[in-house]
């Protein structure tokens, strides 16, 4: 029984989620989106970077701004030049196999890509930052940027990862020092032509080291006795400075990264062949030459001579059937015949015979 003193309260209405269409358009783009950042990373995580363009800047060993001293028998493989100043000293004894253009419109243009290349490199988008002293640091390709100096003590690692396109781009604010007898060195297939070191001031390389790539300094570049360089010095407003070293400058070749291709379908005719067929009639031989039938002798048949019949009483033989004198039927001279055909009278006339007594007369037997 309800109690009539127990108010009665409304109960509050539910509120369940309406989804439109283009809430959950929304919703499932969301998704999609945030699955494909969780698969595919950062945008440009796996974009390959493009080595800096150098253009005829490229094919100099050593270029400086303002001169280009050297001390010793230093030995370049590529070209040596200064720009927009006139002054190289030292060669000989330093050694060039390239060309050697002071001041001239070689040497100007050379300077003018070499600010294009050095713009290039300043301006990529830095993957990773570096600072102070990278030794015993092992980087894969990308763009690191420094924004103060930066030093090697010892031994910097660059690991391309097998890809031989790897690029390795040193963005420095300030200055590049390295030690005595450190070095760079590259594996997995990097290539010294892919590294480039963009300097905001001037750099140094310590004594009896081992340097790899390009340096691009706003001033001035100071390789001192006995270091190697595979690579290059180019200097835009500065003096190169040389003592009894080594240059190995290479331009790179891209190496085509291989692509998986389907496979080319070798085609089929499927059109039938004709067979050849010879409509020659082929002619049947005949042989002309009669063939000789063989001729079977056919022996002829004579008819064998009836028996002569000994008459008894010494009258002459006479053959069976021979007509008789007398004029009886059946005696000789009817000209019938009575009784049994030829074949039978010899026995006849045998029977007879034998019939007539031994001695009856000649006469008696005419009768």
């Amino acid at each position: 029984m309800k109690n009539p003193s127990t108010p009665r309260t409304a109960s509050a209405p539910r509120t369940t989620p309406r989804w439109t269409a283009a809430s959950l358009t929304a919703a499932s783009g969301a998704v999609v989106l945030a699955l494909l950042g969780t698969l595919t990373g950062p945008p440009d995580a796996f974009a390959a970077e493009a080595p800096v363009g150098l253009g005829t800047a490229g094919s100099y060993s050593v270029l400086g701004g303002q001169t280009v001293t050297n001390t010793g028998p230093t030995l370049l493989n590529a070209n040596l030049g200064v720009s927009p100043g006139t002054a190289i000293t030292g060669f000989p004894p330093g050694v060039t196999t390239g060309a050697v253009n002071a001041g001239n419109a070689e040497a100007l243009q050379a300077q003018a890509d070499l600010i294009i290349g050095y713009n290039d490199a300043a301006g990529r988008a830095p993957t990773a930052s570096v600072s102070g002293d990278l030794v015993g640091q092992t980087l894969v390709s990308g763009v690191y940027n420094s924004t103060g100096p930066l030093a090697l003590s010892g031994t910097l690692t660059l690991d391309a990862a097998g890809d031989p396109n790897a690029v390795f781009i040193f963005q420095v604010a300030s200055t590049l020092i390295t030690d005595t007898a450190s070095s760079v060195s590259l594996i997995g297939g990097a290539q010294a032509c892919n590294v480039f070191w963009q300097v905001g001031s001037s750099a140094t390389l310590g004594t009896g080291s081992s340097f790899k790539g390009s340096i691009l300094a706003l001033t001035s570049i100071a390789v001192t006795t006995g270091t190697v360089v595979e690579g290059r010095a180019l200097a835009r407003n500065g003096a190169v400075t040389l003592d009894t070293n080594t240059f190995l400058t290479a331009n790179c070749q891209p190496v085509p990264t291989p692509t998986e291709t389907a496979p080319v379908p070798v085609p089929t005719d499927t059109t039938p062949v004709p067979v050849p067929t010879d409509t020659t009639p082929v002619p049947v031989p005949t042989d002309t030459t009669p063939v000789p039938v063989p001729t079977v002798p056919v022996p002829t048949l004579n008819p064998a001579p009836a028996p002569e019949v000994q008459v008894p009483g010494g009258n002459a033989p006479q053959s069976p059937g021979t007509p008789t004198s007398s004029g009886k039927p059946g005696e000789a001279g009817d000209g019938t015949s009575a009784g049994p055909p030829a074949m039978n009278r010899g026995a006849n006339i045998q029977s007879a015979a034998s019939a007539t007594p031994l001695h009856s007369t000649g006469r008696d037997r005419n009768r």
